[in-house]
């Protein structure tokens, strides 16, 4: 990001303050003293040097300057730091806001306006001229503080997009390979444990046969059960669920799988701690199962233990087996691929842990992984609760600075006057609304209202406190806070101007009624009160300032007839308060184009990535059908015949057929030329590529959904999901949930308050009737989609 060098800044503020004093004075023939000139220099200097370095400790910088400015002001004419004073202390000002924290800012600007308040009051009574210098130097610093963090806010939004779309293209290049390696660590887990517990059961049985023939049937069995689990296992390894809604607990499924083992005649004794859902209890599972695997293959019937601690910082998973027992047949140790240490490492190592495997002092083995434990929460550090008490012991000791006089020695004595002048109110006024202003998105109206008060109060001020300034000095200074809130809050309403309240219907052609199996009707909502609209804003607020304006003008007197000077207020306060709507106009346009342009290119990346890792895994999944799926089912076919040895004989060969897919996919191959459509089984992709991006999005899928769905409504579907996650969102949380019912498929996307936009609402409505359905949206951040299960009568009769 390039940043505009304003380090010459300072040098035009020291040469504009040398044309103000001494320039002036010396342009009307007055020679500055020595000694005016030697103070001068020794304010200017450091005051100048120091704003070029500003950025580095602009707190302390703006401290200096400050500090500099007010003792150059006494033994100085006046206007002599009237520029740095001024300027100088604002850029400083403005420094903190871009540079600092929202905290530092305000406490600053804050600071300074009381500090300088504090002055006047030590010095003289708050008069008329100085309760306006007052307000118009706080409203200086509101303004430079406000301008400073809306740029520190753009800047940082700027970052994080940018961030966001390097993260996006880092995943889309990842995601194949992450994809294939789930695949293969998958596919490996599925050969190792279950096709290598029928070759080990049935090797087993067909060894004890002579002794113990009932062996025989109960190994027969347990391979037709576990062929049809490999069947499933291997359905779910080619279209895994995007969501685990549904599925055991972490502890639950470590406990099934320690009975299994047990089933098969594996002694493991077990200590377990509850875990949670996530990439911990994932690496927990699959590093437990590999070494239990290894176990009964290698040593089967020994005893073996798996403990499962799951502590603060560190989670400890540890599988430890006894030596072979001597004389058992190890009947599955030809069986290993070569594949088991690497994947456990890399099960450990993607979930942030380490493992280490090894021989115990007794001739066993043992594998230890230490995994992350449980992930703290937002803390309040008491480092940072010290440093933000610092800085107001700090802020509030160079504020109360000025009263220091007050308290040791008293010149002069207080004035008996009871009258309150008119710069006490203005002041008053001025931080009334800018603690409104503060509310402003929070309550609106009341907001709005408020700020329409105190704009008719500031003419009253004026007559209360006997002010007789420039007329129309106070009415402008009341709309200031206005302009504000219309330019800000207002860039923010036509952001989001599009409607969000009432559900619409779309999917049929514009004049016709929505009918058809895909059609959602919606029971209307009680409508609330009307929210505020731009329009109504901008018409209240010239309303209220022409009747400030008029108030103020006629109440000092005017010979100009009074619709004349209604037609003047009119006219001035229109064109001020539709510069204000015309900067949020502007503000919202550049923040919507940003925003599209940003979601565009993230939808792009997340289209491509998971365009790419679906076609790998159809690449895999192909081999998959044609040779593990074929030989497992053979497998099952001779266990149901009765035949062990074939069984056997068919197990091995699905595994040998496992290790060959294995190497083919860890080899890897090029990009086809022509890639396949992603269809509903693809969505564990998408949200996989979603939450590497940064946004939590849920994808849920009911029972009711078909397995099989038409190829067209399996695209369609699709990328109707994938056009709702890429309207954006601010990045806030999203649910999809598919479900089906009376031959309708159902979308419905919550936590997507832009794809209601008219843009993105109208490529979901094209999709949609296609196939003969509906859209709805509402209510504000929720899009339903219908779609038939079934083509429409009539287009059956036309095909």
């Amino acid at each position: 990001m390039k940043r505009i060098d304003d380090r010459l800044v300072p040098v035009l503020l020291l040469c504009a303050q040398a044309l103000v004093w001494p320039g002036a004075a010396l342009v009307r023939g007055e020679v500055p003293s020595a000694p005016s000139l030697l103070v001068a220099v020794l304010v200017a200097g450091p005051v100048t040097a120091v704003l070029a370095l500003r950025r580095s400790r602009p707190v302390t910088a703006l401290v200096v300057v400050v500090v500099a400015c007010a003792l150059g002001a006494g033994p100085l004419p006046v206007g002599a730091t009237a520029v740095l004073g001024t300027a100088g202390v604002a850029l400083a000002l403005w420094t903190v806001a871009v540079e600092r924290d929202a905290f530092t800012t305000v406490l600053c600007g804050v600071s300074l306006a009381v500090w300088q308040l504090l002055h006047g009051l030590t010095l003289h009574r708050l008069s008329d001229r100085d309760g306006l210098d007052l307000v118009l130097t706080a409203l200086l610093y509101a303004v430079v503080c406000g301008a400073g963090l809306l740029v520190r806010r753009s800047r940082g939004a700027r970052r994080a997009s940018e961030e966001l779309l390097r993260r996006a293209e880092s995943e889309r290049l990842r995601l194949p390979a992450v994809e294939r390696r789930r695949m293969e660590r998958e596919l490996h887990d599925v050969s190792a444990h279950h096709l290598t517990a029928v070759v080990v059961t049935v090797g087993a049985a067909l060894g004890l046969r002579d002794r113990r023939p009932e062996l025989g049937d109960e190994a027969l069995r347990f391979a037709v059960d576990t062929g049809h689990e490999v069947t499933q296992a291997l359905g779910a390894v080619r279209s895994p669920a995007p969501s685990r809604i549904g599925l055991p607990a972490p502890e639950e499924r470590l406990l099934f799988l320690v009975d299994g083992f047990r089933r098969i005649g594996q002694p493991v004794d077990c200590a377990i701690d509850p875990l949670p859902e996530g990439a911990v209890a994932d690496a927990a599972y699959g590093i437990v199962r590999e070494a239990l695997t290894n176990v009964a293959r290698y040593a089967p019937g020994t005893a073996t233990t798996v403990r499962c601690r799951y502590g603060d910082d560190r989670t400890d998973v540890v599988v430890t087996s006894a030596a072979p027992l001597p004389g058992t047949p190890a009947h599955g140790a030809d069986l290993g691929g070569g594949r088991g240490q690497g994947i456990l490492r890399s099960r450990a190592q993607e979930a942030g842990g380490t493992l280490i495997t090894g021989p115990t002092e007794d001739g066993g083995w043992e594998v230890r992984a230490v995994l992350p434990g449980r992930t703290a929460g937002a803390v309040d550090r008491p480092g940072a609760r010290g440093h933000r008490a610092a800085q107001v012991t700090a802020a509030a000791g160079l504020v109360l600075q000025p009263l220091l006089p007050v308290v040791a020695i008293r010149a002069e004595d207080a004035s008996t006057g009871s009258d309150v002048s008119a710069g006490v109110l203005f002041a008053l006024l001025a931080a009334a609304q800018a603690v409104t202003l503060l509310w402003l998105r929070r309550a609106p109206r009341t907001a709005y209202g408020v700020l329409g008060v105190l704009a008719l109060l500031w003419p009253a001020a004026a007559v209360v406190g006997g002010y007789a300034g420039p007329v129309l000095l106070p009415p402008l200074l009341g709309a200031v806070a206005t302009c504000a809130a219309l330019a800000v809050d207002g860039a923010v309403r036509a952001g989001g101007s599009w409607s969000r309240s009432s559900p619409r219907t779309f999917g049929a052609p514009a004049g016709q009624p929505t009918q058809g199996c895909g059609e959602l009707r919606e029971r209307p909502r009680r409508r609330r009160s009307r929210p505020l609209t731009r329009l109504d804003l901008l018409v209240g607020a010239i309303a209220v300032h022409t009747a400030a304006v008029t108030t103020a003008v006629l109440d000092r007197g005017t010979t100009a007839p009074v619709w004349a000077v209604v037609t003047a207020a009119l006219a001035g306060t229109a064109s001020v308060m539709s510069a204000a709507h015309r900067i949020a106009t502007l503000r919202a346009r550049r923040a919507q184009a940003t925003r599209a342009e940003r979601d565009g290119r993230l939808g792009a990346l997340t289209g491509e990535a998971v365009r790419d890792a679906w076609a790998e895994r159809r690449r895999i999944a192909g081999g998959l059908e044609t040779t593990v799926l074929a030989r497992t089912a053979d497998m099952v076919a001779e266990a149901e015949a009765g035949r062990l040895e074939a069984t056997a004989e068919r197990a091995r060969e699905a595994l040998a057929a496992m290790r060959a897919l294995l190497d083919t996919v860890r080899d890897g191959e090029a990009r086809p030329a022509l890639r396949p459509q992603p269809t509903l089984q693809a969505l564990d992709l998408l949200a996989r590529q979603c939450r590497a991006t940064g946004r939590e999005v849920e994808i849920r899928l009911t029972g009711r959904v078909p397995a099989r769905l038409p190829a067209a409504l399996d695209l369609t579907a699709y990328h109707a999901a994938e056009t709702v996650l890429a309207a954006g969102g601010d990045q806030q949380p999203a649910t999809l949930e598919f479900d089906a019912d009376e031959g309708t498929l159902t979308l419905a996307a919550t936590g997507v308050p832009s794809a209601v936009h008219p843009a993105v609402r109208e490529r979901l409505a094209a999709r949609v009737a296609a196939l003969g359905g509906a859209l709805t949206t509402g209510p504000a951040d929720t899009v339903r989609l219908l779609l038939p299960l079934a083509p429409d009568d009539e287009e059956e009769r036309e095909r």
